[in-house]
């Protein structure tokens, strides 16, 4: 069974995340697969997601997995390293609040420096608007930043439901609309 993502609320989504000190040891190595697991059982679930930090599952280290259609895989201890001057806005969606969606400004480019599983250090520069909005959505994770901390206005916060009665009305009022990956 795996772990249940954190809802809205819940004071573990606000704390700001250490380091991950050695992708060696055996209980950072555990975390890691309980991470991958959860994003791998909210997807079968619920249809979609793309990505998982480690803080919406109770874990506060600063790890992130990744699912954009090729398997699960981590990126440990990421940071940005470049942002775009552009920036767009998206309705963007959270597993710790799956039914709403909320308006946000989003840098349209970002370059990010991580390890991967084994330590070994990757950079991944300039990348593209799909994955540039998520990485930036799941970075804020690792410093306690949600989504609905970032609405552009009180308009900017709605159920799925009511976006899903009318998407192309909704889809107008921004820039970049989430394409999902299942």
């Amino acid at each position: 069974m795996s772990d249940r993502v954190l809802p809205l609320g819940d004071p573990r989504l606000r704390r700001v995340c250490d380091p991950v000190r050695d992708v060696k040891d055996p209980d950072f190595q555990l975390e890691n697969r309980r991470l991958k697991a959860a994003l791998d059982a909210f997807r079968a679930e619920m249809g979609f997601g793309r990505g998982i930090a480690a803080p919406q599952i109770g874990i506060p280290k600063r790890f992130i997995s990744l699912n954009l259609g090729k398997g699960t895989h981590s990126l440990i201890n990421p940071e940005i390293t470049w942002r775009s001057e552009e920036t767009f806005t998206l309705w963007d969606d959270c597993m710790c609040f799956p039914d709403l969606l909320v308006k946000v400004r989003r840098h349209a480019s970002i370059s990010i420096k991580f390890l991967d599983e084994a330590g070994q250090p990757h950079a991944w520069e300039r990348l593209g608007q799909a994955e540039s909005e998520l990485l930036q959505h799941e970075l804020d994770h690792l410093d306690g930043v949600l989504a609905t901390d970032l609405a552009l206005d009180s308009q900017s916060i709605i159920y799925r439901t009511a976006f899903n009665t009318d998407p192309a009305y909704f889809q107008k009022q921004v820039d970049y609309v989430i394409q999902p990956t299942i």
